[in-house]
């Protein structure tokens, strides 16, 4: 009994004694909590880099972006193919994932060995950045792994495989321990490589657009500190694994921890005591000094709590090198400190992620759970207890648990793609509807085509009564020729305010124009109420303004600009035809809204006015612009309405006699397609919002382009995407309920490129929508295919009308410029550009340029009275 006890304590003094001789030699590797605090601030930095754009490019720790936005939410299914390459071996797992209550995922898996001369030979959108774990094929790095597949899936040709997502090992384990736990937002490998993967704010990812939301980021670790920046932890015998490996001054971090080093690094430690002496009393052997003869499985084996002692006895006898217990105890602590290290280091870096993550969520305290896999983690007898261990010390204010994967990188894999299959499933739906809204070149002419035969048929006696685009003669035979003088005044009626302007015109050398005004507004039971107490409501307006400019007296000449469709007779003479933009006044359709205006000023018996110009403000927009720009001969309004004038040929003129000269033509296009012609090219919304409107089957054109109803449409797409599941995580919020609420100003201001995302977010804020990035960007492109196709189609009615001009006139290139007004023209910060240039494509012969109106409706009616009071002069004298 003595002697057994005498023989255990003289063996564990013997312990003792060895392990301290290992611990004095091998100082270097023992790290403490001080020296690991260190390098989490120095890992934090180089996080902080990686993000950075302006770091990003020379930061050593990548940071990259996985487009992994979230962990499956529980309606993915369906049966997937997932590889599985990472090693010395690589798996095919066929994943099915079934939409079930218990949410049930079956397995089957094949494994196949990776040949030595393919992982070293030629390879035949992931971009790979660098070859690890002795990977060396040549013609990949740069190159995208996708494509590559992809052409080889082509060039075999004995089936077809979508592929659909490209899988980082790490980011495959966070999501398959996310699909049994919602709190699992990091991912860590521990194995024959190391790598971490976690959620990261996307406000803090520069090199991705958005600023809400997460995205899984895979830091690749295993580059911390090839940039020198762990050169001081660093000891020899890692220096000399870095220059024996595939790729020196690479993976240093990796080349300290993982489990494809860790046996190679106890190795050389061996052969240097050996050499000095230390070990197997100075024995050194061919095995043990061949690279590969010692595995970190063999570290694992000697580290085991009861026959660690005997494994490391037949392992070293292995290698020949006949070990003393001495050498046995003296290997077993070796393995110990290199291991141990591995840990410590891992935990530090791992602690700068959790840390990370309480910072983000703004908490006190961090509960998560991190998704683990990798063989040094799962069979290492001490490795993860000594890990965990010194993870609670590092960061106190956490409480981490540690899942262990299942398969991460198959069942992951198989995860991240129902998860991307789902999206772009809902992207190919999103494609698919918003293509209705595309318009090709084809189709454009053939709008145009159809544009030019709705003008002849206006034109004709015998088709203008059945015909929607009205072509209505105006009655304004010709532009300012700059001799205007004098003053006049100026009537805009066109929506819910009406103004009065005085207009001063002085001809000469030095033409000048100055105008005055005063606006009023329309009360809503006055637009729907008689006709005679809207009339007495206007002519109140002026008896305020002739008082207010001080020139209630002389009777002055009058342009009244009546932005209402009107077929006029002569120039101081128009019938109403039909009301729009709201106003339902009573006994006014069919009568002259001149006569009108002439009863209701002999009503008030104040003052009395000379009625000389009934306007249209497309045609007062063309004067205006004509009296900077003699070329000018078309008039267009892209507004609230949309509308379109231009100098015609009297000869074509059907309606009226005479043959000599030109007369501005107002077509009032806005009813174009209202005969169905456009019924093809008409989407569903169009319908409904038609359907919906104060005039139903009316002003079809009108509704596919102008302002009073693109965000209307826009609003129809978004319900319909939200039901679908695409937006606002189906939720339609009452606002989007809401008939009108999404102005065509939104429209404008969401789609301009100076506009950032959260900027997109807070405008749906404002809606009452609350969005994500994703909402964001999928609203951002409604709004851009509904106005880009808005501009194209007023683009080819443009086209159908210059191109008239230059056949009536026999001209191989006509120069003409259009007069534009209208705030959808003035403000959208694309509809401009985009008409121009389809103007250009239908109408190759013709050089058009576009002047932008000044107060087209208020100075074009005083214009059009001047011209017209100096014509009446002209034939009277």
């Amino acid at each position: 009994m003595i002697a057994a006890q005498l023989l255990a304590y003289y063996f564990t003094e013997l312990k003792d004694d060895q392990v301290k001789k290992i611990d004095k030699y091998l100082y270097a590797m023992r790290l403490s909590d001080e020296t690991l605090i260190d390098i989490m601030t120095r890992f934090k930095r180089e996080m902080k880099h990686g993000l950075s754009r302006d770091f990003n490019a020379t930061a050593t720790v990548k940071m990259l972006p996985t487009f992994v936005r979230s962990i499956p939410d529980g309606s993915e299914k369906g049966d997937f193919i997932a590889l599985d390459l990472g090693g010395s071996s690589f798996r095919i797992l066929r994943v099915q994932v079934n939409l079930e209550k218990n949410k049930n995922v079956h397995m089957e898996s094949e494994t196949y060995e990776t040949a030595e001369d393919i992982m070293h030979g030629s390879g035949s959108q992931g971009i790979l950045i660098t070859w690890t774990k002795r990977f060396k094929v040549s013609g990949v790095e740069g190159a995208d792994v996708v494509k590559l597949l992809n052409k080889a899936i082509k060039k075999r040709g004995d089936y077809d495989a979508n592929v659909v997502a490209v899988v980082n090992d790490t980011v495959g384990t966070m999501m398959t321990c996310g699909y049994d736990d919602q709190q699992c937002e990091v991912g860590l490998i521990i194995g024959t490589g190391t790598n971490a993967c976690y959620m990261e704010e996307l406000r803090h990812i520069d090199l991705v657009e958005g600023d809400e939301g997460r995205m899984c980021i895979n830091t690749e670790w295993g580059a911390f500190g090839d940039d020198g920046s762990l050169e001081d932890i660093r000891t020899e015998f890692d220096r000399e694994i870095d220059r024996g490996s595939l790729n020196p001054g690479k993976q240093l971090f990796e080349k300290m921890i993982s489990g494809m080093y860790l046996g190679e690094l106890v190795r050389l430690i061996l052969v240097k005591m050996a050499k000095e002496g230390l070990l197997f009393e100075g024995r050194i052997t061919p095995e043990l000094l061949t690279r590969g003869k010692f595995n970190t499985s063999d570290v694992s084996a000697i580290e085991k709590n009861k026959e660690g002692l005997q494994n490391a006895k037949e392992i070293l006898t292995r290698l020949g090198v006949e070990p003393s217990d001495d050498d046995c105890v003296s290997v077993q602590h070796v393995c110990t400190i290199v291991s141990f290290r591995s840990a410590n280091l891992v935990a530090a870096t791992l602690a700068t992620i959790l840390n990370r993550l309480r910072d983000n969520k703004g908490s006190p305290r961090l509960r998560t759970t991190v998704g683990v896999d990798g063989s040094l983690y799962k069979t290492h007898p001490q490795y993860s207890r000594r890990f965990h261990k010194t993870l609670r010390r590092l960061v106190p204010d956490s409480d981490v648990r540690f899942l262990l994967s299942e398969s991460g990188s198959g069942k992951g894999a198989a995860m991240v793609t129902a998860v991307a299959y789902r999206l772009a499933e809902q992207h190919r739906q999103i494609e698919e509807t918003l293509a209705h809204f595309c318009l090709t070149k084809e189709m454009l002419l053939e709008v145009k085509k159809r544009m030019r035969i709705e003008m002849e048929m206006g034109l004709k006696k015998k088709t203008h009564d059945k015909a929607v685009v009205k072509m209505l003669p105006s009655f304004v035979r010709s532009i300012p020729d700059g001799t205007e003088h004098g003053d006049f005044l100026a009537l805009d009626l066109g929506g819910t305010n009406f103004r009065v302007l005085l207009v001063k015109m002085r001809s000469g050398k030095k033409r000048t124009v100055e105008m005055h005004n005063k606006i009023y507004a329309i009360p809503t039971e006055i637009m729907q109420g008689t006709g005679e107490e809207l009339f007495d409501h206007i002519v109140s307006c002026i008896s305020d303004f002739l008082d207010y400019m001080g020139i209630k007296g002389p009777r002055m000449p009058l342009g009244f600009t009546f932005s209402f469709p009107c077929k006029q007779t002569s120039l101081d003479e128009g019938i109403l035809i039909t009301w729009t933009k709201g106003f339902k006044a009573t006994d006014c359709v069919g009568h002259d809204v001149a006569t009108l205006l002439r009863d209701a000023i002999k009503r008030r018996e104040e003052f009395d006015l000379d009625v000389v110009a009934v306007v249209n403000d497309t045609v007062g927009t063309m004067m205006t612009c004509a009296y900077e720009e003699p070329t000018c001969e078309v008039g267009l309004i892209v507004g609230t309405g949309s509308n379109a004038c231009y100098m015609e040929e009297m000869k074509n003129v059907e309606m009226l006699e005479g043959n000599e000269g030109q007369m501005c033509i107002n077509m009032e296009w806005g009813a174009f397609g209202d005969n169905g012609c456009l019924d093809d090219i008409r989407t569903n919304y169009d319908r409904v919002v038609d359907e919906y409107s104060l005039n139903a089957g009316k002003q079809r054109y009108e509704k596919m382009i102008s302002g009073m109803y693109l965000g209307e449409i826009v609003r129809n797409i978004l319900i319909d995407f939200t039901k679908k599941g695409f937006l606002f995580r189906g939720q339609i919020s009452e606002p989007l309920k809401t008939r009108g609420i999404f102005q065509t100003k939104y429209l404008s201001q969401i789609e301009s490129d100076r506009l950032a995302l959260l900027q997109v977010r807070s405008i749906l804020q404002q809606l009452g929508l609350n969005s994500t990035c994703d909402d964001s960007i999928l609203v951002k492109t409604v709004c851009g295919v509904v106005s880009k196709r808005a501009a194209q189609l007023c683009g080819a009615g443009m086209a159908a009308v210059v191109d008239k001009i230059r056949e009536n006139r026999g001209l191989d290139r006509l120069n003409v410029t259009v007069g534009v007004d209208g705030t959808l023209y003035k403000l959208h910060p694309h509809f401009s550009r985009i008409m121009h240039q389809t103007v250009k494509e239908l109408s190759p012969k013709c050089n058009v340029s576009f002047l932008l109106s000044e107060d087209g409706s208020g100075k074009g009616a005083a214009l059009i009275t001047a011209v017209g009071v100096r014509l009446r002069e002209g034939m009277s004298s």
